[in-house]
């Protein structure tokens, strides 16, 4: 069986399960800790598979992506650029006009809440943008 078939008819979250459980590491510990906070920060995210298996969580829009690498799990947040991170949080793709990552390393930690308060942040301002679009200039 292919891997493409495997994944027919399986939901997003089934398929983010099975990464993490593939991960079978640290990693994959780590990816299913992040999912808990994102779900925690926002109980109505909706989780989505794409570009070949990568986990997307949003709502109103992207908020972040949650890839795997050998040494590092990466959040990347689709606004990032525009989020006030007090904490500093971001530590990766600094460098963009638009996305900011946060990449945890084995061992490392994150911030539980300042990371929940990106979470909301990012949705906020994927709320206020849709908002904002989907409103006609009074003439």
């Amino acid at each position: 069986m292919k891997k493409s078939d495997a994944s027919e008819g399986q939901s997003a979250s089934e398929l983010i399960s099975n990464k993490i459980a593939d991960l079978g590491d640290w990693r994959g510990k780590t990816l299913a800790r992040m999912r808990k906070l994102i779900k925690e920060a926002d109980p109505d995210v909706v989780e989505e598979w794409k570009w070949m298996g990568t986990p997307v969580w949003s709502h109103d829009g992207i908020v972040c992506t949650g890839e795997s690498y050998k040494s590092v799990v990466k959040l990347t947040f689709a606004k990032g650029a525009s989020l006030k991170d007090p904490v500093r949080l971001f530590n990766s793709s600094l460098d963009g006009n638009t996305r900011r990552a946060i990449d945890i390393h084995e061992r490392e930690e994150v911030d539980e809440s300042a990371f929940k308060a990106l979470i909301r942040e990012a949705i906020d301002l994927n709320s206020s943008g849709k908002s904002k679009s989907s409103k006609k200039p009074k003439s």
